[in-house]
């Protein structure tokens, strides 16, 4: 029988070395039971632990793969991390203080693997198998592995035989602090405040103009000026030379209509470049280009003077000398957005460079499309997938200027420049250090290779291919695939779910999953979202040291996906008590069932709470598979609490108790009604609190269901039982008054009391009356009305 007492440290570690042991949650592709796949996120390998709002969001899709393994599913759980790239390489440099320019590439890159592995370790053991997550441990990828580094490449390869990936110089989003070209995705509008300097710029042939800026540091990239076409006032002006303040070169004064004349001064300066919009007008009216800056996000030599000052010195700088040369007329206040670089808040630029892209723009319909073949849960977040896809302005920029990564795999003919790609056998390969097999078709066998990597969305949108096995095991990826969930954060819709639905359908014209769940997102006590960045984050591991596991899994359980949730630690609190009930309502109803074996008679009460089981369990079914894990535990726990606790409990005690009085078969049909209650209510919270579930399942009823585990056994179907459920609701509702009225007069519930009930329900009550008698300790007749009185 259980202990009087849960010692959770104890029974983790029990449960969770028997789980690995036996390898309960093992994937089969020998089975013939139906596939469920998850494509799992992989976690930045960047942390030792997570905070809560991660953990909850890792758990959480957790619950489905235990719900979908007792539904018999072969579930498809393959765990990963995220090494690759850009986090990584922030991670190393700030651990070690040092830039990826100041080693060797591959010595550094071996440290980012190091580094990484070290993280990866940590993951496993103090978050991941401490959570009690039940990964198939053997499916284990990272997105830098040989296999990961090998489907990216060869996608990359496919992309650019068909024309789909291509090379081309021209303006990318630059991020000046990492020094690397960034895709519109990674791109995150911040509001600032800043200046709206009036400037004037002197006519070529006398008089001048007025323009607002507020990048005055870009003037020396200054090619153009527009007016809008139906401004009557500037009419004159169209055609003419204006001169670049402290600069002196010339520019053209033109018109587009995308000119807001209501803007500053309504005469509008085009630089290369501060904006998208002076990268759209340079292309549409073929101005010159400027490129007055650096990599660095400093001013070169083409800004005479203020070569070599940063954007906030150089402005400082020409805004004194604007003044000095009576250029600068005002300044006025101005709230700004402008695009940051998601990872570091870093204003981006545009810079011209050489990069690789993947054509996006043309299947911009058909991604719409593809995404309404997806279910998405909640339904909602589809919206904001089509907005983003709609609002795209530019091609996915895929290289990057990094050492740490998937190197694009490409040479360059050094006499004729044209690309040469390997063979995809040969993949992965590292141009700067593997040699091209074949020479150009130029003949020559002189090359340079290409010292870009792959954007890391490059191999994360291929984490269904990736974790399926699709150049490795083609036949069993087949299977599995589009894998059934994507469980993903809603600030990565326009990343991980945009790129993932492209490759899916430039590869194989198909959906990569059938559902997209997305989870909860966790704030602080503020309402801010907890990063470890902002000082508010409140790590997993912490918490655990206080609650044990299953208490932190029943918050989780709490948690409604798609939603904001302020992390409370009250919520922990609740959890404790649950768990506490559930053991201690467990420990009394095993001790009843030591000599269960037949069904023996059903009462009025035994049919009264299976009827009312039958509709938890149809209601935490249908929502489990509608990925509201809140509201299943919401049911569940309703259920143990009210009607099995607070009531069936009691109510049945006289009848165990008591078997000479109330009879053999009675006492049987209440063991009957205890032993599939609790099962049910076990497997249903099983999922959500995996270990103290399974040790109360193992004390006992393992041995009658003949079941490994209870995350292996069957999940609760609804009893044929029938009964009057309404009549039972009006039973339950006397106790109720019973106990209310007792209360009131400080009295102890065993109290004897006189219950005259309405005459109308002597019918509708008779099954219940010898339990409503033990259970009220009271006699009971019909009469008039309602009445109750101490004896």
């Amino acid at each position: 029988m259980l202990d009087k007492n849960y010692e959770a440290e104890k029974v983790e570690k029990k449960w969770q070395d028997y789980w690995e042991k036996k390898k309960i949650y093992k994937y089969d592709p020998k089975r013939k039971k139906k596939s469920f796949s998850i494509d799992v996120p992989p976690p930045y390998a960047s942390s030792g632990h997570l905070h809560v709002g991660h953990a909850l969001h890792y758990t959480q899709f957790e619950l489905i793969a235990r719900y979908k393994r007792m539904k018999g599913f072969n579930v498809y759980f393959a765990p990963c991390f995220d090494n690759n790239g850009l986090p990584t390489e922030k991670y190393v440099e700030e651990k070690f203080n040092i830039s990826k320019g100041d080693m060797p590439r591959d010595k550094f890159r071996k440290l980012c693997l190091e580094e990484s592995k070290k993280v990866e370790e940590d993951y496993v053991d103090k978050v991941f198998k401490k959570l009690g997550h039940s990964y198939d441990w053997d499916l284990l990828y990272t997105t830098i592995s040989k296999e990961a580094q090998k489907v990216s490449q060869t996608s990359f390869l496919e992309l650019a035989k068909k024309k789909l990936a291509y090379r081309s110089e021209e303006p990318v989003i630059w991020c000046t602090y990492h020094k690397t070209a960034l895709a519109q995705a990674e791109i995150e509008d911040k509001e600032r405040n800043t200046k709206l300097n009036y400037v004037y710029f002197d006519l070529e042939k006398g008089g001048k103009i007025e323009i607002a800026t507020t990048r005055p540091e870009l003037l020396a990239a200054c090619v153009g000026i527009f007016v809008h076409p139906e401004d009557k006032k500037y009419a004159k002006l169209v055609g003419k030379n204006a001169i670049v303040p402290l600069f002196g070169h010339k520019v053209k004064i033109r018109t587009d209509d995308k000119v807001d004349m209501k803007f500053g001064s309504g005469i509008v300066m085009v630089c290369t470049f501060g904006d998208k919009t002076d990268v759209e007008w340079w292309k549409k009216h073929k101005l010159d280009l400027r490129n007055v800056i650096t990599e660095e996000g400093k001013l070169n030599e083409k800004a005479g003077k203020y070569k070599g000052l940063n954007f906030k010195e150089a402005r400082e700088k020409i805004i004194h000398d604007l003044k000095k040369e009576n250029k600068l007329i005002k300044q006025e206040d101005l709230r700004q957005v402008v695009g940051c670089c998601w990872r570091c808040s870093t204003p981006v630029e545009f810079y011209v460079t050489k990069q690789w892209f993947i054509k996006t723009l043309d299947f911009k319909k058909e991604l719409i499309k593809q995404g309404k073949k997806i279910n998405w849960w909640p339904k909602f977040y589809r919206v904001r997938f089509e907005d983003w896809t709609k609002n795209l302005g530019w091609d996915w920029c895929i290289s990057r200027q990094r050492y740490y990564g998937v190197p694009i795999p490409v040479w360059y003919c050094k006499n004729c420049g044209n690309a040469i790609l390997p063979e995809e056998k040969d993949l992965p390969i590292d141009p700067t250090i593997d040699k091209p097999k074949k020479k150009c078709k130029c003949g020559s066998k002189e090359f340079v290779a290409d010292e870009d990597v792959l954007d890391t969305w490059m191999t994360s949108s291929m984490t269904p291919q990736i974790a399926g096995r699709w150049l490795e095991k083609p036949k069993k990826f087949k299977k599995i695939y589009p894998f059934n969930l994507r469980p993903q954060s809603h600030d990565i819709i326009r990343t991980w779910a945009f790129y993932t639905i492209l490759k899916s359908y430039l590869h194989f014209k198909k959906i990569p999953w059938k559902d997209i769940s997305i989870g909860t997102y966790i704030l602080d006590s503020k309402g801010r979202g907890m990063h470890k960045s902002k000082g508010n984050a409140i790590w997993a591991d912490d918490l655990l040291k206080k609650y044990n596991v299953d208490v932190f899994r029943y918050w989780v359980g709490t948690a409604k996906w798609g939603e904001d949730l302020p992390f409370q630690e009250k919520d922990l609190v609740a959890g404790s008590r649950f768990l506490t009930k559930l053991w201690n309502a467990s420990r009394f109803s095993l001790m009843h069932l030591k000599d269960y074996k037949s069904k023996g008679k059903l009462e009025g009460f035994d049919k009264w709470l299976l009827l009312k089981l039958n509709k938890v369990i149809e209601e935490a079914t249908k929502s489990f598979d509608n990925y509201d894990t809140s509201e299943a535990k919401k049911v569940v726990e309703q259920f143990f609490w009210h009607d099995f606790c607070d009531n069936y409990l009691e109510i049945v005690k006289d009848r165990l108790y008591n078997p000479d009085k109330r009879g053999k078969e009675s006492r049987e049909g209440a063991q009957y009604c205890l032993f599939n209650s609790l099962l049910s209510v076990l497997k249903m919270i099983a999922p959500i609190m995996p270990h103290v579930s399974e040790e109360i399942y193992q004390n006992y009823f393992a041995k009658k269901e003949k079941k490994k585990s209870i995350h292996v056994s069957d999940w609760p179907k609804k009893f044929n039982v029938k009964g009057d459920l309404k009549s039972g609701e009006k039973a339950i509702e006397i106790i109720s008054k019973v106990r209310q009225f007792k209360t009131k007069h400080n009295k102890s519930l065993k109290e004897k009391v006189n219950l005259v009930l309405d005459k109308k329900l002597e019918k509708d009550l008779k099954v219940f009356l010898k339990d409503l008698k033990a259970v009220c300790n009271a006699d009971i007749e019909f009469g008039i009305k309602f009445k109750i009185s101490f004896i």
